[in-house]
């Protein structure tokens, strides 16, 4: 599950069997039993249902092939999660192993939450890691994390079916930001919508980072967080763009659902959608006659040039707490499967039916010699079209992120100048860097 939606959307699965919730914690975590098995507790957020069946499942395997350590498996609802994580910890009862997304790393790294995993676990399982994804999880050049999968913020959908009608070709998706605003122009008949896209602050705060990088090549603020970069006249083009889109009546202008929802496109509302890798899963499941007129590509750059970035790459990790009492066992556990035999990774991005990928290398090559895999008509597209140029979401406040999507939000809609919305995005980061004493605390890689 994407932690973005954290913001936006509720997590929507339901809840898994009373077997997987939560129990209590262990004592101090990693504590040997009167028996001499070491407990090692492992907490996951609660995702979707078949996040669960696959956790246990290989926390079961994992334990039937152990003597002397056996992982206390526990699933804790999203909406429970940071309390109970905090008060487990001012309990001196943190897990020893957690679900953490990318965005709260660095954080924890600068707070002592995390052990460094190269102390614990061979090299060469972190020389498997891609190289764009490795930074995620890297302070210092050490490993805090080891990162589970990465879900793209925005890829391009079209119905196939309403681009041939027309007049379009569907094998030549567009390439740049002025081709896609013809394409919606051209698409946009009737009740139907060329092109959906974000259009509040808080769903356009996080979800235009990968354009934001692609416009400029930065977000709004400098390198070490002393002073906001919002109102460099590159992102006068970004602004630019949503104002077309909106402006021009291509995109729908009062929303029913947020950026992270595919049913406008799955409903026939829109012929083309700017929306996150996950939204694969959704059609998958309650889409199926679209999906089947489906197709994928990368969200057009500024400039045509497709190795540029256009997402961002958010997801899961696993890390060890640094007051673990048995760190090594703890290690292991998550080598065996996170870093360990690339099937086991491998069975994980079947089951979530290829609307997630992988961030090691082997687990690709595992991937592209699995017929199933192999025939999955979005996966090679995402994987090495998007994935591939993805950024690291940014680990700043919400505040700046929110700031920038303010601006954006009112020159599309015309509250305010392109001009005037950045200046007042520039204005405002600077107070969260003056209140919040950011300069200087950006994390060194």
């Amino acid at each position: 599950m994407h932690k973005r939606r954290n913001k936006a959307v509720a997590f929507a699965a339901a809840v898994v069997s009373t077997a997987l919730v939560l129990t209590g914690c262990s004592a101090g975590g990693g504590t040997p039993t009167d028996g001499g098995t070491t407990n090692v507790t492992f907490w996951q957020q609660k995702f979707e249902d078949y996040q669960g069946v696959w956790f246990k499942k290989y926390v079961d395997e994992f334990n039937k092939s152990q003597d002397k350590v056996h992982v206390d498996y526990q699933v804790i609802p999203a909406d429970t999660w940071a309390q109970k994580l905090q008060a487990a910890q001012a309990a001196g009862k943190q897990p020893d192993i957690a679900t953490t997304n990318y965005g709260n790393i660095a954080a924890g790294v600068v707070n002592g939450q995390f052990a460094a995993l190269d102390d614990y676990m061979p090299a060469e399982s972190f020389s498997d890691i891609k190289e764009n994804v490795a930074s995620f999880v890297t302070i210092d050049g050490k490993h805090y994390a080891y990162p589970m999968l990465v879900e793209p913020s925005t890829v391009l959908y079209y119905n196939t079916d309403l681009v041939t009608a027309a007049g379009l070709d569907p094998n030549s998706p567009p390439t740049t930001w002025d081709e896609l605003i013809d394409w919606s122009t051209k698409l946009t008949s009737g009740d139907v919508k060329g092109m959906t896209i974000a259009s509040t602050a808080p769903d356009l705060g996080w979800s235009s980072w990968g354009l934001q990088y692609n416009a400029c090549g930065h977000l709004p603020i400098n390198d070490d967080w002393s002073k906001a970069d919002a109102t460099d006249p590159c992102f006068d083009k970004l602004l630019d763009f949503y104002k077309a889109l909106y402006q021009g009546n291509l995109i729908p202008q009062q929303p029913k659902v947020g950026y992270a929802d595919g049913s406008p496109y799955g409903n026939g509302e829109v012929a083309m959608m700017a929306g996150g890798s996950w939204v694969i899963g959704q059609l998958k499941n309650d889409f199926p006659d679209v999906l089947a007129k489906t197709q994928v590509a990368p969200f057009p750059s500024i400039d045509g040039d497709q190795t540029k970035p256009t997402a961002t790459l958010g997801g899961w990790t696993l890390t060890l707490d640094s007051k673990s009492k048995n760190p090594q066992a703890a290690a292991d556990f998550i080598q065996y499967l996170l870093a360990g035999d690339p099937a086991i990774m491998a069975d994980f991005f079947k089951a979530a039916g290829y609307s997630k990928y992988t961030v090691r290398t082997s687990v690709d090559e595992a991937l592209a010699a699995d017929p199933d895999a192999s025939a999955d008509p979005f996966m090679q597209t995402i994987s090495e079209k998007v994935v591939a140029y993805g950024k690291q979401e940014p680990g700043y406040p919400w505040d700046i992120a929110l700031a920038m999507g303010t601006a954006i939000e009112s020159a599309m809609k015309g509250t305010d100048t392109v001009e005037g919305s950045l200046a007042t995005a520039d204005a405002a980061i600077n107070d969260v860097i003056t209140k919040q004493g950011l300069a200087g605390t950006a994390p060194k890689k």
